[in-house]
């Protein structure tokens, strides 16, 4: 019997997706539940497991685009399973044993007589420091001197045209853009010519949450299994500023404005497969245990290529961390069709003013990048600010003076 596999729906509004490699041979024996592809749609990429055991026949090549119930392989589910095969070890061993041969009779050839000399080709030291000041090999250079020698004067006459390839190797390739990646381009560019983008930039103390997390770090991973990361911090912090700024948690529709209740936080990690932003859902109702917990879930469901679209789709605010590639400073890009994005950046140690004194202090840069059709000034500074505020002062404004209460120890 036939088995027809068909492309699944990844999600809804998505009607095709392209195949983006065959992780099986056609002709090949795959058992039930194994990965035979990874398919692409414009918002992730996803394994395709096969739906019972058999010999697989392919009906699509990598590179196709398959609309969503299209058949692309079929499994024949009466064959049995293959006995290993012993050729292919024979013939493993064959390549083996060959091998030194090889090598052997390379070793044994003699070199050609060509009647040169260790001179040949070799530049004096005075025409070997003028060649290196150029970029130009030796043995590109044909040497006018006794028995071949480069000279001096064969140095400063080897001076290469303009635009002329120096050493080293100069190949390229050629790689096909995912269908995720097309559509991430495709998106970037749209959020940077429809929206009317902005960033303001502001400086934060980390000194009290580096107290914090110094103090309770081995008693909160020891009771919840998990780090007590940066990520809560800010993702509480963000969601007190947008209750206090509610046009920040706001989308344009059309000439409408929809601001949203409920805070869904996306946050911006890197995968195997590229820039994944799977949602925080409801992070106004998440303790530091809950998000530090949900932070985990989703960056190893990113890293090991098992995220959904469900699981990326609808936040209403993202946060972004390029502090941990190292980043100072950047204008992150808003992420459609959400109006504003907060940047993150590495923590260094700065001095700065405190109490009319020069201290030494870790501090992190942030960026908000905002869409100015919806959020003014006053509100992007003003949200920029609250964030600051409370993560200066965590204890009171994201804990309410009670630190083990808040981390649940």
């Amino acid at each position: 019997m036939a088995l027809e596999m068909k492309v699944p729906s990844p999600g809804e509004s998505i009607t095709e997706v392209e195949i983006a490699s065959w992780l099986v041979a056609d002709g090949d024996y795959v058992e039930k539940d194994q990965a035979i592809a990874e398919v692409d749609s414009d918002k992730a990429t996803l394994e395709l497991p096969a739906e019972a055991s058999g010999i697989i026949t392919l009906k699509a090549e990598e590179g196709d685009l398959v609309a969503v119930g299209d058949v692309v392989c079929l499994i024949d589910t009466d064959a049995k399973k293959p006995e290993g095969d012993s050729k292919d070890a024979k013939k493993a061993e064959e390549k083996k044993e060959e091998a030194p041969k090889k090598e052997v009779e390379k070793k044994a050839e003699a070199p050609k007589d060509d009647k040169k000399t260790y001179a040949t080709g070799s530049p004096s030291p005075a025409a070997k420091k003028i060649l290196d000041e150029k970029g130009v090999a030796a043995k590109d250079v044909k040497g006018s001197g006794r028995d071949g020698r480069v000279t001096k004067q064969d140095a400063v006459d080897a001076t290469p045209a303009m635009g002329t390839p120096g050493a080293g190797n100069r190949g390229s390739e050629r790689t096909r853009l995912s269908m995720l990646r097309r559509k991430v381009a495709e998106r970037l560019v749209s959020a940077k010519n429809e929206t009317a983008m902005l960033t303001t930039f502001n400086e934060v103390d980390m000194s009290a949450i580096f107290e914090i997390r110094e103090t309770y770090k081995e008693q909160f991973r020891d009771k919840h299994n998990v780090g007590l990361g940066f990520m809560s911090f800010f993702t509480r912090a963000v969601v007190r500023a947008l209750d206090q700024y509610p046009e920040v948690n706001s989308m344009i529709d059309g000439d409408h404005m929809i601001t949203y209740e409920f805070k869904d936080i996306s946050i911006a990690v890197s995968g195997p497969r590229g820039l994944m932003v799977p949602v925080i859902r409801n992070a106004e109702n998440l303790s530091f245990r809950g998000i530090e917990n949900e932070v985990k879930r989703l960056a190893l469901r990113a890293r090991d290529g098992k995220i959904t679209v469900d699981e990326m789709t609808g936040g209403t605010f993202t946060i972004s961390n390029g502090g941990v590639f190292g980043s100072m400073l950047s204008t992150p890009i808003i992420n459609p069709p959400q109006s504003a994005i907060l940047g993150m950046h590495n923590i260094v140690e700065r001095p700065i003013v405190r109490d009319g004194g020069i201290v030494v202090a870790p501090v992190m840069y942030l960026a908000l990048s905002y869409d100015h059709r919806i959020i003014d000034g006053r509100e992007s500074v003003g949200f920029l600010v609250a964030i600051k505020e409370a993560l200066e002062n965590p204890v009171e404004l994201l804990m309410d003076n009670d630190i083990r209460r808040a981390l649940e120890l």
